[in-house]
């Protein structure tokens, strides 16, 4: 599988996403504690509300990512999703991704432990386009019943292809880029 750089272990405290996220905390802490207390043990509440909400599926997901990295055959993921799995890992993580239910708690840690086995950036990318516009959990439980069976199988129809082409072209940036970054002259 193409690298585009030499994986290092994070400190997740210098990780950018948790200093962006932590900043931005802090900033809303500081306007609610400027609009005065009731703003800011509402903000301290809500904060709570939704940990406790979220925490549960988090550390679920997490078991999940972790014993499928553990259960799952590496030498068999390369084969289906590998870089040298063509087109046919594309189109299984295609329909992996559409038959996926749940949100992103469910997705995510499974796509970080599917890398993490060896699979490649083109079924990755299609599995998660896939999984976004072609998830059957979202057809049954919100377009059919809002839009219609006429306009979901529509929108289905002109979106099948969509998760194929965004696999193809990761795969192909993901290669580009690898080549790019190779050092020149065998150095």
């Amino acid at each position: 599988m193409p690298q585009l750089s030499k994986k290092k272990k994070k400190n997740p405290i210098i990780d950018v996403s948790f200093l962006a996220f932590s900043a931005l905390a802090f900033i809303g802490v500081a306007i609610c504690y400027v609009k005065g207390e009731v703003f800011f043990l509402n903000g301290v509440d809500a904060s709570l509300s939704t940990f406790k909400q979220v925490l549960p599926k988090l550390i679920g997901a997490c078991f999940l990512a972790g014993f499928a990295q553990v259960l799952a055959p590496r030498d068999l993921i390369n084969k289906w999703m590998g870089a040298k799995s063509g087109l046919k890992g594309i189109t299984i993580a295609t329909m992996a991704g559409a038959f996926t239910p749940g949100g992103p708690l469910t997705s995510f840690p499974l796509i970080a432990a599917l890398y993490k086995l060896g699979a490649d950036y083109g079924p990755l990318v299609a599995y998660l386009t896939s999984w976004e516009i072609l998830g059957m959990q979202r057809i049954l439980i919100w377009e059919i019943p809002f839009m219609g069976i006429r306009f979901a199988l529509l929108r289905y129809a002109v979106s099948l292809v969509l998760p194929m082409i965004a696999g193809i072209t990761a795969r192909k940036v993901a290669h580009y880029l690898a080549q790019s970054i190779k050092p020149k002259g065998g150095e």
